[in-house]
């Protein structure tokens, strides 16, 4: 299969500001559910381990859609069609949050809402990495990075006003549920490149792909679910600020992710994704490590400072060097296969870090994603750099 890309450059950046408007939405939607969930699972009577399957299982096992999703995009020459059908579920699996009773509940109706951005994801992307130029693919995956993280930041601003207005878990939800459906309107102006039939109908990964997603798979072991840092969050509160705290030291780190997207991704375009991942993976395990350590709040302040920054540094690079790593024709089925990997390893890590945190207790948790993570910046470096890839 070949491609055409979109009309002109200017069409390619009116797709990638419209699909980061559309992640702007749906993100604020999903903020506005991600800070208080932890609290409402533990509200229903879950412990550790319960919080880690939610967190690995409900984010990991949806993750095999995205391999599916993206070979068969490449397959039918169509994107577009697979990401509305993955924002339109991920909204009602949202508004169906509101009637769960009990944690099993939470977690059959969680892996539904990620489902809808396991189809959405690889599709995606691809028509992300397809509307850009190679030497500004990683400025237009931070460009969109920064507006799905700004929705980050205004959702998580909005569960904070809506408790304070006394709404309780379900209305909050319900609310949560009608923005995701608000989401899908920019994506009815988007346009994909003209694709035309050719010999290749199976799509073929390069080999080059493979190490460095075995690198990118042991960082997610370590990267646990951001329910722990705002469960080790609250246990420096009490009283209202046992939630409120929380809330607001989730909205710091969006802010942070936000700010940093773009200059992160612009940064890869200039010295090489490599680097750029080897300084995440780092300062990711200082700031585990620092979650193991924490004594007080100003510090817990400031390592939700870095935890956002990893996540700058990290998110847009990784999905950016895979789509360097791909040709046009097997882009979709690459995205794919990352991400699959990636949330095998995320089921792992939500088990392991659930069974560290009851079992042993918070410091473990934290420990074990610093180790994980500096070996990640370690393999990392003898990844050979892609070859010049469209």
């Amino acid at each position: 299969m070949t491609e055409d890309p979109p009309e002109g450059r200017g069409e390619g950046k009116r797709n990638i500001y419209l699909l980061g408007l559309v992640s702007l939405l749906n993100d604020a939607s999903s903020e506005i559910i991600q800070p208080i969930l932890p609290l409402f699972i533990a509200s229903l009577g879950a412990g550790g381990l319960a919080i880690g399957l939610i967190g690995g299982l409900a984010d990991g096992l949806p993750s095999l859609f995205k391999l599916l999703s993206g070979y068969w995009s490449d397959r039918m020459g169509a994107r577009k069609p697979l990401v509305a059908a993955g924002y339109s579920l991920s909204a009602a699996g949202k508004l169906l949050l509101a009637l769960s009773a009990t944690w099993q509940q939470v977690f059959v109706l969680k892996v539904l809402e990620r489902s809808g951005k396991g189809i959405r994801s690889a599709p995606r992307d691809a028509i992300i990495a397809e509307s850009a130029s190679r030497e500004g693919r990683g400025r237009g995956f931070g460009v969109h990075r920064a507006l799905d993280s700004f929705g980050a930041v205004v959702g998580s601003a909005l569960a904070y006003l809506l408790w304070q207005a006394g709404m309780d878990f379900r209305t909050i939800f319900l609310v949560a549920g009608a923005v995701a459906f608000l989401a899908l309107l920019p994506l009815v102006p988007v346009r994909e490149g003209r694709r035309r039939s050719g010999g290749c109908l199976r799509p073929r990964l390069s080999p080059e792909i493979v190490p460095f997603v075995g690198v990118a798979s042991l960082f997610a072991l370590g990267n646990c679910s951001y329910m722990f840092f705002i469960l080790r969050a609250q246990g420096f509160f009490s009283g209202d600020l046992a939630i409120g705290a929380p809330i607001l030291l989730y909205i710091l780190f969006n802010l942070v992710y936000t700010i940093f997207s773009i200059p992160s991704g612009a940064w890869s375009d200039r010295v090489g994704r490599k680097k750029v991942l080897t300084l995440g993976y780092l300062l990711f395990a200082v700031t585990s490590l620092g979650f193991a350590l924490v004594s007080s709040a100003p510090v817990l302040i400031l390592l939700f400072v870095l935890y956002g920054l990893v996540f700058a540094l990290v998110d847009g690079a990784e999905r950016a060097l895979v789509s360097d790593l791909c040709g046009a024709e097997a882009r979709g089925t690459g995205l794919g296969a990352y991400y699959a990997a990636v949330g095998v390893a995320a089921i792992a890590s939500g088990l392991v870090a659930g069974a560290l945190w009851q079992g042993i207790g918070p410091e473990a948790t934290f420990l074990f994603g610093a180790a994980a993570a500096v070996a990640a910046s370690v393999l990392i470096m003898r990844i050979p750099s892609p070859s010049a890839i469209s």
